[in-house]
C-alpha cells in the first residue's frame, strides 16, 4: 500500500499562482509516476500534470505554459505550482501516484484525499 499526503491549495484571483505539494509513502518501488488530476462536481477527473520518476512530464493543454510539475525523487514527492490561475482552473485537485512491479504488470493507482483550489475575483 501507499498512502498520500496532499498540501496546499485554497483561494486565489484571477492571475494569481498557488502551490500544491503531495508526499508518498509506504511500499514504494523504484519506477513510478506521480501527477496531478482535478475534477469538477459533475465531470469527470481529468489529468491536469504527471512526472515519472525518470523526470519525463505530461500536462493538460490547458495548464502548459502556466503550470510546473516537479518531483523529488529521495523523498517521494510532487509539487505543482499553478501561475496565471483562471477561473476555469476551480477544481478538487488529487495527487495520483502509479506503479508497478515490473513491466509485465498492471499500474496501481493511489489517490490522495483531494484540495480544493478556487479561483474566483
Amino acid at each position: 500500500q501507499v498512502q498520500l499526503v496532499e498540501s496546499g491549495g485554497g483561494f486565489v484571483q484571477p492571475g494569481g499562482s498557488l502551490g500544491l505539494s503531495c508526499a508518498a509513502s509506504g511500499n514504494i518501488f523504484n519506477v513510478f509516476i506521480m501527477g496531478w488530476y482535478r475534477q469538477v462536481s459533475g465531470t469527470e477527473r481529468e489529468l491536469v500534470a504527471t512526472i515519472s520518476s525518470g523526470g519525463t512530464t505530461e500536462y493538460a493543454d490547458s495548464v502548459k505554459g502556466r503550470f510546473t510539475i516537479s518531483r523529488n525523487y529521495a523523498k517521494k514527492t510532487v509539487s505543482l505550482q499553478m501561475n496565471s490561475l483562471k477561473p476555469e482552473d476551480t477544481a478538487v485537485y488529487f495527487c495520483n501516484f502509479r506503479q508497478r512491479r515490473n513491466v509485465l504488470d498492471k499500474y496501481t493507482d493511489y489517490w490522495g484525499r483531494g484540495t480544493r483550489v478556487t479561483v474566483a475575483p
